[in-house]
């Protein structure tokens, strides 16, 4: 175990300082890209600027003899490409692959300075952190990086989750966590072959009324991931870091995928990927707070005054932690509105409208 006082130390000679705190910027959408693809890559200066985060993907959906030319192709994107605001990340390889390593070493070595964030897929415990970490801080002293490269984990096996509060806090450098559902299912040996999303079979009925046990009986579909999306919310609100849902298989069914992504923002979330270029609106519009609910979490903070106390507003009692609700909402209204002078203009006229 390192002592405390040790944490925020480089973990090599050379390399920059840790972050001392996560830098919270709008991330709403992690949109995956085949680098290697050339349709894809000669697409990606106009799809950045619709998307918060891209993300260079160099894993599962890559074919093992194309994994060389994905690497050289979002080495080869990055150095071309002026992604303004938008943050530039990369899924690498898992660790237990034979092509990580290079990843790692090229990616860092070669365009270090343009990457935001480093994807870890299948994390198990803290150790595959500490391992990542370790070899970053190698890499950026040897390429002379002067700002750390933050990581993020995906939640997909079933030791991860049972691991994952070790796993937010292994390291200054963990940047968030996101639920990668369909290599948890395998994992977990669930019986869905769904990427994310409900299951029909996963439900609860009403009770019988009369002896009839069929007539009249509701069901309603349950969320699979409800647990382990709370789970891994707690475990990064808990560590200062940020949570995130992963992908939604279903391309063509737009309305459970906004569902699904709402559930996750409800929940605390802060974004999802997005595998399809429909997606990415739909993660936009869920995970930016409702102008309405902006205008209300203004005019409640307003009339709280100082913050403490309770005032009814409308028939509704607000206290103190109304206003801490409040302020999660009108906090991430506005650092997305500063990024996006529509959303600033819906946000302000609604807060209007409410005041008259």
């Amino acid at each position: 175990m390192r002592s405390p006082k040790d944490f925020f130390a480089p973990l090599a000679v050379g390399a920059p300082q840790p972050p001392r705190q996560i830098p919270v910027r709008p991330s709403r959408m992690i949109h995956f890209f085949d680098p290697g693809n050339e349709k894809m890559a000669a697409k990606v200066p106009d799809i950045a600027k619709k998307t918060d985060v891209l993300l260079g993907n160099l894993e599962d959906a890559v074919r093992a003899d194309r994994k060389e030319a994905a690497r050289a192709g979002l080495v080869s994107i990055a150095k071309a490409t002026d992604f303004g605001r938008t943050q530039l990340w990369t899924r690498v390889n898992s660790l237990d692959s034979p092509w990580v390593l290079d990843d790692l070493i090229t990616l860092v070595t070669e365009i270090g300075d343009k990457l935001d964030v480093i994807m870890i897929p299948k994390v198990e415990g803290a150790q595959d952190i500490h391992y990542v970490d370790r070899l970053l801080a190698q890499l950026e002293a040897r390429a002379g990086l002067t700002k750390p490269l933050l990581v993020h984990a995906i939640l997909e096996t079933a030791s991860g989750v049972a691991n994952v509060e070790e796993i937010a806090g292994a390291s200054p450098r963990m940047q968030g966590i996101s639920l990668g559902p369909a290599d948890l299912a395998a994992s977990r040996r669930m019986k869905t072959t769904r990427v994310g999303g409900g299951h029909p079979g996963y439900l609860v009925r009403t009770d019988p009324v009369g002896d009839d046990l069929n007539e009249g009986r509701t069901t309603y579909q349950q969320d699979l991931w409800h647990y382990t999306v709370a789970r891994m919310v707690d475990a990064c609100a808990m560590n200062g870091i940020l949570p995130y849902y992963g992908p939604f298989g279903d391309i063509r069914d737009v309305v459970a995928c906004e569902d699904q992504f709402r559930n996750a923002f409800l929940l605390g979330c802060v974004g999802a990927w997005s595998l399809h270029p429909v997606q990415i609106d739909i993660a936009k519009k869920v995970f930016s707070p409702s102008p309405a609910d902006v205008a209300w979490a203004r005019r409640v903070i307003a009339e709280m005054g100082d913050g403490t106390g309770a005032v009814m507003i409308d028939g509704k009692m607000q206290d103190d932690a109304s206003v801490k609700q409040c302020r999660v909402v009108v906090e991430l209204a506005d650092e997305l509105a500063g990024d996006d002078p529509e959303l600033a203009a819906a946000y302000d006229a609604a807060t209007k409208e409410i005041q008259s």
